[in-house]
């Protein structure tokens, strides 16, 4: 993936500020961060989203998000954070590489993610759940 961002990160042919990194798994700030160390963990290898990614390499992603959320909370007590990824355009992904966000929050700090709830799916919830079958 010779234009992936990512891709160009892992192989350290753009900058990043690393936080942490394992053989399969590379952590760095957001150069866009939406609060002080959010951070942005992804596979070294390029997995486009959460669809193409198999389970073995998706598991030692997310072992990385936990331990530098523990990290945070223990060196910097931060106790707040968001876990958030997106996989396809419609979905508001922007770089077509895997990734997670870790997004520390604390109040009042202009950060507002919410969704528009809808209740009167609950009806459909039967007929939902039948199409998983």
């Amino acid at each position: 993936m010779n234009s992936c961002i990512f891709c160009k990160i892992v192989k350290r042919e753009a900058k990043s500020w690393k936080i942490y990194e394992t053989e399969d798994v590379y952590a760095f700030l957001d150069i866009h961060p939406a609060s002080k160390y959010h951070t942005l963990v992804i596979p070294k290898k390029h997995y486009t989203n959460i669809f193409d990614i198999p389970e073995k390499e998706l598991n030692a992603v997310i072992s990385i998000v936990k331990k530098v959320s523990k990290l945070y909370e223990e060196k910097l007590g931060i106790h707040n954070i968001q876990i958030i990824s997106n996989s396809g355009a419609e979905a508001q992904q922007e770089v077509f590489h895997l990734h997670f966000h870790i997004v520390p929050r604390k109040r009042g700090d202009g950060q507002n993610l919410k969704w528009t709830p809808h209740p009167e799916w609950v009806q459909d919830f039967d007929t939902m759940i039948e199409r998983l079958k």
